[in-house]
């Protein structure tokens, strides 16, 4: 076309353009063949009118007739038609539109205009804005007053006062059109701009292209599983950017650490299990790959969620997002680490989008939703909180698996068709049908691999240390390298690895090297043999040192520590009043180190990935820290005794011996048999 622009059509207009076009198409297809609809075959009840009859008026009648019912109209409602000038002639330049164009030849052309630009906007302007926004870059923030300045001043000096410089608040819309509202800090406008002009910006194309990673406070008070305590957890998002699916999350009932991000990474890759409340509706859908398929490969039904090796993680600088550890897990299972700018959420605006789509269409609704600001907060969220931490847990996969993944995503349409309707799971099946679907599950052992590592030498008599704790004194699996070097070199030479979970650290793994891929369990020394002590995590550990050297206490044997350590998890007062003897901050404490080593015992291999266990009761933990001190007493004493000691003798027998009328025993009173000669 003339206006260099593509030939409009009838999805450019309005909703109500597009009625008034429709509406005027009837007008003219009753006009053509007495019918609105344009065929006899789709009658409306009436039809066709007399004055409309093709059987008995001609065309020229029926225009006629056309016009005269139109200018019968109230002039406002012709005018919303744009007819409120009709005659035969615009009847007659109607159809031809129409037979050409269809019905967008029946829309007013200002309906639907050309995007035209600024006139005002001539070369030298261009040239004069260009040049005083790379200045403006380089120097200190100025406001836009003064950046109308500059531009007279680029304009008089290099093209003469002759070229015409429009108003100030032509240049203002112009600037805000080509550069946007810059209103960030100087430093960062510089940097954004320094990116968006030196590098090229990345295309999104596949699923697991890029994952964007972010945490926040959850905004609803929960439960914690032990005492029924209000909390506040953070939960932690794995986004994927091209399909919007939310390929896995991770509630915690404080600030995230390296190793539950870790095994979020690890999530990503791993089929979701179906749970027990979850019907067929919900599980694998996506087509080209049957659910048997993947089913056999997981070991288990999956849900329809899908999985898939990252290619890179976005996240912003907090510091659980960029410690060793991270950049070790990420470097473990091939992942590049791709950090956003600071001060720039637009980096990962569909995380940050997430988390609002998430608060608006669930959160918002449940008991104990606490708002986002401490002004809009109600009376009592605490009080009003009834979910608890599992529950909530469960409640969030459900919603995402049934609800979120089949959401119709208006604003992230793909670009090979942005006004098709879409979903996440459509999103990831049009890729899956396009690239196929990686069937490449990790290996459980990646657990092991991704827990942090310390290098560490193995004592002949009692283990290895780590964290301030001996592991693994009696255990056979080290003897063969007791008091021995590694043949590891470079900066932990002689040392062996070991992995811990500072979430459960009551125990530490190792790597046999005579059985490569094989991990062995190490116990903490200080735990009763047979017996199960309730889970500690390392802040525990440091509360338990810190505790012990308080006390006097030099521990050459960690079995001197239990007591100790049992004193702090609150275990020695009777069943009936534990709960009660435990302040509120230790109540919280408490709650949420069981739930970290739940979550630990759920990442650890063997174990199903399923919904997890309830969680146990004061009574259950009393009972079991009782049997561990009873237990540990007994031991103790035992070890303090050499043999069994000789019984008393019995009450009877002492009478007996000091009683003087007591007749002896007729064995008593026999002779003595003389002795041969």
């Amino acid at each position: 076309m003339s206006d260099g622009r593509q030939r409009p059509r009838s999805e450019d207009l309005q909703e109500h353009d597009l009625t008034r076009a429709k509406i005027r198409m009837a007008h003219l297809l009753e006009v053509q063949t007495g019918y609105r609809s344009g065929s006899r075959y789709w009658a409306q009840p009436g039809e066709p009118r007399p004055e409309y009859d093709p059987e008995h008026t001609t065309l020229t009648e029926r225009r006629r007739a056309k016009v005269a019912e139109l200018k019968g109209l109230d002039r406002r409602e012709a005018r919303q038609l744009g007819l409120e000038w009709i005659s035969e002639r615009t009847l007659e330049r109607m159809a031809a539109q129409y037979a050409e164009c269809g019905l967008m030849g029946l829309a007013d052309g200002r309906w639907a205009p050309p995007l035209r630009g600024r006139r005002t906007v001539t070369e030298e302007l261009a040239e004069a804005i260009q040049a005083v926004h790379a200045e403006c870059l380089h120097r200190s923030k100025v406001s836009m007053k003064t950046k109308e300045r500059l531009i007279h001043q680029f304009v008089r000096e290099k093209f003469g006062p002759q070229v015409r410089v429009p108003h100030y608040t032509t240049l203002r819309k112009v600037w805000l059109e080509w550069f946007g509202a810059e209103g960030g800090r100087q430093r960062y406008v510089r940097s954004a701009a320094a990116v968006e002009t030196g590098k090229a910006k990345i295309l999104v194309a596949r699923p697991g292209q890029v994952v964007a990673l972010d945490t926040t406070p959850l905004p609803v008070k929960v439960l914690d599983d032990v005492f029924g305590t209000p909390i506040t957890v953070h939960l932690t998002l794995a986004l994927d950017v091209y399909s919007h699916s939310l390929v896995a999350f991770r509630l915690t009932p404080v600030s995230e650490a390296s190793v539950e991000v870790a095994m979020l990474l690890r999530d990503v890759m791993l089929p979701l299990p179906m749970r027990p409340d979850w019907g067929e509706e919900v599980e694998w859908p996506y087509p080209g790959v049957p659910a048997a398929l993947v089913a056999e490969f997981a070991g288990h039904k999956v849900a329809g969620l899908p999985f898939f090796a990252p290619e890179t993680v976005t996240s912003d600088h907090g510091s659980v997002y960029k410690n060793h550890h991270i950049v070790a897990a990420a470097r473990r299972l091939g992942i590049d680490l791709l950090p956003a700018r600071a001060m720039r959420p637009t980096d990962k605006a569909a995380c940050e989008r997430a988390f609002a789509g998430i608060q608006s269409l669930l959160l918002e609704m449940l008991l104990g939703y606490r708002g986002v600001d401490v002004a809009d907060r109600g009376v009592d969220p605490e009080g009003d909180a009834v979910w608890s931490l599992s529950q909530m847990e469960h409640l969030l996969a459900t919603w995402i698996v049934s609800v979120w993944q089949n959401r119709r995503l208006d604003q992230y349409a793909p670009v090979w068709d942005p006004g098709g309707r879409h979903s996440p799971n459509t999103l990831f099946a049009a890729a899956a049908a396009r690239d196929g679907i990686s069937l490449e599950i990790p290996e459980p052992e990646s657990y092991f691999e991704l827990l942090p590592t310390h290098y560490v030498k193995i004592d002949r008599r009692r283990g290895v240390k780590i964290g301030g704790l001996w592991y693994g004194g009696t255990d056979p699996v080290l003897d063969p390298y007791r008091g021995q070097r590694s043949g590891r070199s470079g900066q932990h030479a002689g040392k062996w690895a070991m992995g811990r979970d500072p979430r459960d650290c009551r125990q530490v793994f190792f790597e046999n090297p005579g059985q490569p891929g094989h991990w062995h369990a190490l116990d903490w020394n200080g735990l009763p043999p047979g017996d199960d002590v309730p889970a500690f995590g390392d802040a525990r550990v440091r509360e338990l040192l810190g505790e012990a050297a308080r006390a006097g206490l030099k521990p050459l044997d960690d079995r001197e520590l239990l007591p100790v350590l049992l004193k702090l998890l609150a275990a020695r007062t009777p069943v009936t009043q534990w709960p009660t003897q435990m302040t509120a901050q230790q109540k919280v404490e408490r709650a949420r180190e069981l739930a970290r080593a739940r979550a630990a015992a759920v990442d650890r291999p063997p174990a199903p990935l399923t919904v997890l266990p309830s969680p146990a009761r004061p009574a259950e933990l009393a009972a079991t820290t009782q049997r561990a001190i009873t237990d540990d007493r007994q031991r103790r004493r035992k070890a303090a005794v050499t043999q069994p000691p000789t019984p008393p003798p019995l009450l009877g027998e002492a009478l007996r011996a000091r009683n003087l009328f007591l007749l002896p025993d007729e064995d008593d009173n026999q002779p003595d048999t003389p002795e041969p000669a």
